[in-house]
């Protein structure tokens, strides 16, 4: 099973990433994440970035999808194609050759969850800090769910605890992991 958290910068997405994969394995699944690939990026990224800065991002987030899922039961990504893609077209505008490997890639996953904007991104190091700029990304990254059609859970600003538990139940996981009775007599 490989899911995946879509969303502009400075949402929650690595948190929430963690907090969902010591949850599924306490379920005893073999988990891993695959994290977000343009902190690693040679190339300029934010509002600086190219289209070859965004065809890197792109190829490796794939790359790094195919060797964790073939090592694991569940995968964990913080990012899909399609918020690394919205992140292109901001740059650059829509991309034909990009858009077949998209969708196509899209289809790869089990489930997909938006995460909103909950507040202003903070400095990490990496990401950009303008608001408009995060907030021109996260209508970019919804417009390119309609344009694709893809069925992806709207995440609720206003249940922020709760998520790792939807997501659980989205999947048909137990959200908590079975527990043994120690004292049953036979």
């Amino acid at each position: 099973m490989k899911i995946a958290f879509i969303g502009t910068h400075g949402v929650g997405k690595t948190t929430l990433c963690f907090e969902l994969a010591a949850r599924m394995k306490r379920l005893d699944l073999s988990v891993d994440i695959v994290k977000e690939v343009a902190r690693q990026c040679p190339l300029p990224i934010n509002q600086d970035t190219t289209v070859d800065a965004q065809a890197w991002i792109l190829h490796t987030q794939v790359a790094q999808e195919i060797a964790v899922t073939s090592e694991y039961q569940a995968v964990v990504c913080d990012r899909s194609v399609l918020d690394n893609y919205a992140y292109l077209v901001h740059s650059s505008g829509r991309r034909p050759e990009f858009e077949q490997m998209v969708r196509a890639w899209l289809l790869t996953y089990d489930a997909l969850f938006k995460v909103p904007i909950l507040q202003a991104p903070t400095f990490d190091g990496t990401r950009d800090l303008s608001q408009t700029f995060q907030r021109e990304i996260d209508d970019l990254i919804d417009d390119l769910i309609v344009d694709f059609g893809v069925g992806a859970t709207m995440l609720s600003p206003d249940g922020r605890a709760e998520w790792p538990a939807v997501v659980l139940q989205t999947l048909d996981l137990p959200t908590e992991p079975p527990q043994i009775d120690l004292f049953s007599v036979e």
